[in-house]
């Protein structure tokens, strides 16, 4: 149709005021469309779309800096924490990225993001912007692992739902028990507040790795289910803060 005959130029225009819903539909009209849409992933298209969706402060603060494009910001935000499944003692700040935790005695408290994976391969990253406290747990969970407990508690590996990291002692956790230490060398360096970790979730080889300042801290979780698994956190100190932010299919190397 004349739809197609469009220039590009033309085309990005229009997308421009477009929301993602609506993009996506655009997609699949026909191939001219769909690389005018994916060609450039820093195009006015994606520009104008972070403008509208994503918290100034999240734009203009480093917490998206290792995202190469806005398209890739886009994702991000579409992979953040959910606001609506997480524990009611902890809430998501303004810039869409960042887990706040009320200072609330005798609790643990956690957050699963908006989306899960059953296939693919996956990488994030999360770090502290406040003191870790007694339990820092950085993982994966299912649908149906809890995101709140009493007392202060590793809540991520708590049960057969979850996997996770605790920061503080640097023990694996799954089903109540402790999995061995992570990672597994002599003096493992205590984590920094701050110090961005990656997480590496592979469904297809059904594990879950790390890594920390680009080096490669060796698989922690291998026979993972194939079923929904979400990024997930759960911290334990009053006012700390935990950033998630979802970065795409991991770099091989």
């Amino acid at each position: 149709g004349a739809g197609g005959r469009l220039p590009s130029r033309v085309l990005e225009l229009v997308f421009s005021y477009l929301e993602l819903s609506e993009l996506r539909s655009c997609a699949l009209v026909c191939k001219h469309w769909y690389r005018c849409l994916h060609g450039d992933e820093n195009s006015e298209v994606w520009r104008s779309l972070c403008a509208r969706s994503l918290a100034e402060e999240a734009l203009r603060t480093d917490i998206l800096c290792n995202l190469p494009s806005y398209k890739a910001k886009i994702r991000a935000f579409q992979h953040a924490f959910s606001t609506n499944d997480c524990s009611r003692n902890v809430y998501i700040k303004k810039n869409g990225f960042t887990l706040h935790r009320n200072p609330i005695a005798q609790s643990t408290d956690g957050a699963r993001t908006k989306i899960g994976f059953s296939e693919g391969r996956h990488a994030w990253e999360v770090w502290w912007e406040g003191p870790l406290g007694t339990v820092a747990v950085i993982g994966i969970a299912t649908k149906r692992a809890p995101m709140q407990c009493q007392g202060y508690v590793a809540l991520l590996g708590s049960d057969d739902q979850s996997w996770g990291w605790n920061l503080v002692d640097n023990n694996l956790l799954h089903n109540g028990e402790v999995n061995g230490s992570f990672p597994q060398c002599n003096n493992a360096p205590k984590y920094q507040i701050g110090e961005r970790i990656r997480v590496i979730l592979d469904m297809e080889d059904k594990t879950l790795a790390f890594e920390r300042g680009y080096e490669f801290l060796g698989v922690a979780f291998r026979g993972l289910p194939k079923v929904c698994l979400y990024p997930a956190v759960s911290a334990v100190y009053g006012n700390t803060e935990v950033t998630l932010v979802y970065l795409g299919k991991p770099l091989d190397g």
